[in-house]
């Protein structure tokens, strides 16, 4: 333990050091983006490496200063080709806030196209991709996984390479690719190009900003300096163990690096989240202020004296501090990490899990901690299961119950003994193909509406289903049809339920047990969620492309067409009609596309409310609603209407009004008291309408562009 104490004394050392004044150390080729407007953009490295800009992309606010809107057609920014910007080091690192994923996106090349001293391009799925040709004529690329870059979030990204350590490739600071690479690069005499792979048209469709290239690896502390902007970072950072780790041990040393200009550190440890985030110097979760970057515990003589405890998470947060500066101290994120439980845990199938192959099941899991023998009990009940004991004990961690039944669910579970003791598992189901399944809201779902309605899909043999619903676990499992659990007999092809208004921050169980044809009864398996705690007006999941059927979102969200003064379209004019690339949750959100022109000053949608008419119920007290705009939109100021079934519109504009060109999403939060003085009727809200232009009380330059809206809720405060 000595010396792994001191290594961690001497790393931090070398890491604090590090990060003074080394950002700008080896920085070959610096943009920043920020010239708004112009045909060039500046190399703040002091390199002269100035790219000329090609196309029209436009110059717009960025996640620092100004930024760089790309169209996916025409636009880059040539660096041209010195010296300077060819490397065997590297680190590339820049802002992007994709408008799309396509093949091909040439975010930052070096070279031609099979000839590259370095390259970052991602494909249409969301994966990046590096190619290098090497000295001896050799060239190898290398892939992340599918879904790294996500259109319209502002992302972080960093791409490394040295011959000794390979490729290594993060977001936001996350290690999300490495591979073992030791080849040297060739250089390559033509330019560097920002947002296209020149002569190819690989040209970038979106934002980005704070370009930098870097002549040799950063180190972590030096890569979260230039993250935040390259003035330095005061905070705690490099969690050893990671942020979020499962530690196999009973005590562990928990290490980080130093802020920038720290000179100490408060350090908070505890098991509650809340005490550790909100914990001061007089909280009972401080365990001193000290100079060392590293804290042993469940060790005799340090924070948890007896040994940490098995199935339990622990936070810890570091507070960097320097009296000498005013900004001091310097809050941290709340970490974590956890201890695995004596218990059987990460089941696989998961728990919960629909459609198992019934011809080939293969059940596995990870030991309890300290665990020798498992011992397990399979079978499709669950008080079968549950109630079971004298199983024989196996050191396998893998299970194979043989063939099983369609449409059935099945429960199993995993004692561990640990050679002192057993330990009973937790009961864990799954069904196989043709069972009733598809719960909505999803198994274990989180943050679920206080007005939501459940539905489900029927087993292949139903013919009706009896519907259980309640607060307690154990209740709502064992209910019959005497309970009050017990809500009802549903028929085939009403598959749902309306539960009424749920409480908020609440776990519910529910339970559709199936009865064929005979009448026969098959018990359903448990399903839970827990509430949020707000009402929804729209997500805009519903709508399909069934306008046959009355399903598309302009079907309900009615916008200008035919009317003269209202230049607003709802949606594209060819499925599918939601927008499913920019979203803010779930999987569409709602394209409203404006045209305040040719006389035109106005362009407005609105929806009839049905349901989620009553806005003083719930306690809610705001309105909240996602907004962000499209590429190349006007700056159009943006307002929200609602009204009742007579009597005019109230309405409440945003504070921005060029919120029609913000490039992130962003949450707006309306007091519902700013309607209720302007004479509404919170009681009965008949329609919601969301728009841009003279409405919203101010002159609007005019214009046209897309602005998208997702996740409409009603918020208790």
């Amino acid at each position: 333990m000595c010396k792994a104490l001191t290594y961690s004394v001497v790393l931090a050392l070398v890491l604090s050091l590090a990060l003074s004044g080394m950002v700008q150390a080896e920085l070959v080729g610096w943009w920043r983006f920020d010239e708004g407007s112009g045909t060039t953009a500046q190399d703040t490295s002091g390199n002269g490496n100035t790219g000329i800009v090609n196309g029209n992309p436009q110059w717009i606010a960025g996640y620092f200063g100004g930024a760089l809107e790309f169209d996916g057609i025409d636009d880059e920014v040539d660096c041209g080709s010195d010296p300077s910007l060819d490397l065997t080091t590297w680190t590339i690192m820049f802002w992007l806030n994709s408008n799309q994923n396509k093949d091909y996106s040439g975010y930052l090349v070096k070279g031609l196209d099979a000839a590259e001293n370095y390259e970052v391009l991602t494909y249409g799925d969301g994966h990046f991709h590096f190619p290098i040709l090497f000295t001896d004529g050799s060239r190898t690329y290398a892939n992340t996984d599918p879904d790294i870059c996500v259109v319209g979030e502002w992302a972080h990204y960093t791409y490394t390479y040295d011959s000794s350590e390979g490729r290594r490739f993060y977001k936001d600071g996350t290690l999300v690719f490495e591979d073992t690479e030791s080849n040297t690069p060739q250089a390559s005499t033509s330019s560097l190009t920002i947002g296209n792979e020149q002569l190819m048209g690989r040209n970038v469709n979106g934002i980005m900003d704070d370009v930098r290239i870097y002549s040799h690896v950063l180190s972590e502390p030096e890569r979260q300096a230039a993250m935040q902007g390259g003035e330095g970072y005061p905070y705690a950072l490099g969690p050893d163990p990671k942020d979020g780790a499962l530690v196999k041990s009973t005590w562990v040393t928990l290490g980080w690096s130093s802020g920038d200009d720290a000179v100490s550190h408060d350090v908070y440890l505890g098991d509650d989240y809340d005490e550790v985030h909100n914990a001061t110097p007089d909280s009972d979760v401080f365990q001193g202020n000290q100079t060392e970057t590293f804290i042993v515990a469940g060790f005799p003589g340090f924070p948890y004296p007896e040994g940490l405890v098995p199935g339990t998470t622990y936070y810890w947060r570091i507070d960097e501090v320097n009296e000498a500066n005013p900004d001091s101290p310097w809050k941290g994120d709340v970490w974590s990490f956890s201890i695995p439980p004596k218990t059987a845990y990460h089941p696989d199938p998961a728990d919960g899990a629909e459609f198992v192959d019934p011809n080939d099941p293969k059940l596995t899991w990870t030991p309890g901690f300290g665990a020798k023998l498992h011992t397990i009990y399979f079978g499709d009940t669950f008080d079968e299961v549950n109630n079971a004991t004298g199983g024989l004990p196996q050191g396998l961690t893998v299970y194979t119950p043989g063939p099983l039944e369609s449409e059935k669910v099945y429960y199993w579970r995993i004692d561990e003994f640990d050679a002192v003791e057993t330990y009973k598992g937790d009961v864990w189901s799954f069904t196989t193909p043709g069972a009733v399944g598809n719960p909505q809201p999803a198994y274990n779902a989180a943050d679920v509406a206080l007005n939501t309605i459940l539905t489900w899909t029927p087993a292949d043999s139903a013919a009706s289903h009896e519907f259980y619903f309640g607060t307690d676990k154990e209740t709502v499992r064992n209910a019959d049809s005497g309970s009050p659990e017990y809500k009802g007999s549903k028929a085939l092809d009403a598959e749902n339920h309306d539960p009424g208004l749920l409480e908020a921050d609440t776990t519910y169980y529910w339970r559709v047990d199936e009865v064929d044809d005979q009448g026969n009864v098959l018990t359903g398996p448990l399903w839970i969620f827990t509430t949020g705690s707000f009402l929804l007006v729209d997500d805009f999941e519903s709508y399909t492309d069934d306008d046959a059927a009355g399903k598309a979102i302009w079907q309900t969200w009615i916008d200008g067409f035919g009317v003269a003064d209202n230049g607003a379209q709802v949606g594209y004019l060819m499925p599918p009609y939601a927008e499913q690339t920019i979203v803010h949750g779930g999987t569409q959100s709602m394209p409203l596309l404006y045209t305040n022109e040719a006389g035109v000053t106005n362009s407005e949608a609105s929806m009839t409310l049905s349901a989620t008419r009553d806005w003083t119920q719930a306690s809610v007290a705001e309105l909240s609603l996602w907004f962000r705009g499209g590429s190349g939109s006007a700056a159009e100021p943006l307002y929200v209407a609602i009204s009742n079934s007579s009597g005019s519109p109230a309405v409440v504009a945003y504070d921005d009004p060029s919120a029609a060109t913000v490039r992130s999403w962003t949450q707006w939060m309306v007091p519902l008291q700013a309607f209720a003085d302007q004479g509404i009727n919170l009681g009965d809200v008949d329609k919601i309408a969301v728009g841009l232009g003279t409405k919203a009380g101010s002159a609007a330059p005019g214009g046209l562009g897309t602005i998208y809206i997702d996740d409409i809720r009603l918020c208790q405060p």
